[in-house]
């Protein structure tokens, strides 16, 4: 079933057609939602979030553009507004690292560059994390990004850009086991 009969059926209130349009696109939602928050558990309430919205405002679908370009749209609008959620709540934490030690002496470790890799993305500010994401991870176009994000191609291109510098800058530690 293409994707104009599945978005008619689920507009006529058909389950089976919804659960079809969940099937096809829960796992994209998922990873995109994961690589931009870096938290399992929020990724799944975002992408929960993302068919609850998608589900109650798939009459405002025009089919101009394919629904994955639409959903991802949602997907992305979702993340932020939940991100902003998230961030007003952890401003009020205290870091770990900020409690006194208990005792022993704690061991220095250089963390692997994995880690140090997942960190810089997190460290990213939201808009950058979420270009670098679509863009160097997932594999969308400048296009598509400025369309799910509401911002012109070169905003995304000067977002990646930047992003792509701070980790250069986050991870030059390790740039002499890369060089040849």
């Amino acid at each position: 079933m293409d994707d104009k009969e599945l978005v008619a059926r689920v507009r006529a209130g058909d389950a089976q057609a919804e659960r079809a349009l969940y099937d096809q696109h829960v796992d994209r939602v998922y990873r995109l939602a994961y690589r931009m928050t870096g938290d399992d558990d929020l990724a799944r309430d975002f992408t929960q979030e993302t068919f609850i919205r998608v589900f109650d405002r798939i009459d405002q679908f025009r089919g101009a553009a394919a629904l994955s370009t639409w959903l991802r749209s949602v997907a992305v609008t979702v993340v932020l507004n939940g991100l902003r959620k998230v961030k007003r709540f952890r401003r009020r934490e205290v870091a770990l690292e900020a409690a006194e030690p208990t005792g022993g002496n704690p061991h220095p470790t250089q963390p692997d560059l994995r880690e140090k890799l997942e960190r810089a993305i997190e460290a990213l500010p939201v808009k950058y994390r979420m270009v670098f994401v679509m863009h160097d991870v997932e594999g969308y176009t400048h296009e598509e990004i400025g369309a799910a994000m509401g911002v012109q191609v070169g905003t995304s291109k000067a977002q990646l850009s930047r992003a792509r510098a701070r980790l250069r800058e986050s991870l030059a530690e390790f740039a002499g086991e890369w060089a040849s």
